[in-house]
C-alpha cells in the first residue's frame, strides 16, 4: 500500500472520477488491447509498477540506499545467486502478505490488457480460471524479474550478495499468493464491495471500500495512472 500511496499524486483528481473519465479510460484500454498482444501493454505498465516499487525501496529503506554505491555490474552479478534455503530473512508480513499483493498487482495489470477478463458474465467459469492462470504466470515472471532481473532487488540494493537475504520463499509464495489475492479480491469486489456501494450514496465510503478492500487492484491502478478505485466494468458515479 505504501507504493500505491506514493502514486496518488499521479492519479486523476477525486472530483474528476465521473462517468466521462471512466468511459474515456475504458475506450483507451480497449484500443490498446485491440492494437496488439496483451503482453505489450502489460509490459509497459509493469515497468511503471517496478518504478513505483523500487522508488519506494530507495526512499524508505536505508539499507537499499547504502548499497547504491560501488561497481554496478560486478556487485549485481555477485548478488544473483541460487537460493539454498526457504527463508530470505524478511518478516512474515513482507513474504506472505506484501509480496503476494505486489504479485497480484502485476497480475491485474495483465488482466486489464486481456480482452474480456473483467466481464461480469464470465462468473467463475473455466474461462475465468484460465484468465487468472495466465495472470499468475505473468506475476511469476514479474516476480522473477523483481528478484534477479536487470531492474531488480539484486541490481538496486544488491539484495542477495549476502546469502542469508535470498530464499525460495519469494519464488513460490509470490505467484501462488498472487493467484489467491486476485481470486479473493474478485470475490470481495463482486459480493461485498458492490453491496457496500448499494447500501450507501456516499462517494467517499465507496471509494474507501474499493481502495482498501482490494489492495492489489489499487496498486495496479496506481501503476497505470488511474484513480486508485477504478473499475473497468463499473464506473464510480
Amino acid at each position: 500500500m505504501v507504493a500505491a500511496i506514493l502514486a496518488i499524486g499521479n492519479a486523476p483528481a477525486f472530483a474528476d472520477d465521473d462517468q466521462s473519465v471512466d468511459t474515456a479510460t475504458i475506450s483507451r484500454g480497449a484500443r490498446e488491447t485491440e492494437s496488439g498482444p496483451a503482453w505489450k501493454g502489460a509490459l509497459a505498465d509493469s515497468l511503471r509498477l517496478l518504478a513505483i516499487e523500487h522508488t519506494s525501496r530507495v526512499i524508505f529503506q536505508e539499507k537499499t540506499r547504502r548499497e547504491l554505491t560501488g561497481p554496478f555490474v560486478s556487485d549485481y552479478l555477485r548478488s544473483v545467486r541460487w537460493p539454498k534455503t526457504w527463508s530470505d530473512g524478511d518478516a512474515w508480513g513482507v513474504n506472505y502478505i506484501g509480496h503476494p499483493i505486489h504479485g497480484a498487482a502485476s497480475g491485474f495489470i495483465w488482466l486489464d490488457h486481456e480482452t474480456g477478463s473483467h466481464d461480469p458474465s464470465m462468473g467463475f467459469s473455466r474461462d475465468y480460471w484460465a484468465s487468472r492462470g495466465r495472470a499468475t504466470a505473468w506475476a511469476a515472471g514479474y516476480s522473477l524479474q523483481f528478484e534477479f532481473g536487470p531492474i531488480s532487488e539484486a541490481s538496486i540494493g544488491n539484495v542477495g550478495m549476502n546469502p542469508a537475504t535470498t530464499g525460495w520463499v519469494d519464488h513460490v509464495v509470490t505467484p501462488a499468493g498472487a493467484f489467491g489475492f486476485m481470486f479473493a479480491e474478485d470475490v470481495l469486489d463482486r459480493y461485498l464491495i458492490t453491496r457496500i456501494e448499494g447500501w450507501t450514496g456516499s462517494k467517499t465510503l465507496r471509494v474507501l471500500a474499493r481502495t482498501f478492500l482490494n489492495p492489489s487492484r489499487t496498486l495496479s491502478n496506481a501503476a497505470q495512472g488511474r484513480t486508485l478505485w477504478y473499475r473497468i466494468e463499473r464506473p464510480l458515479h
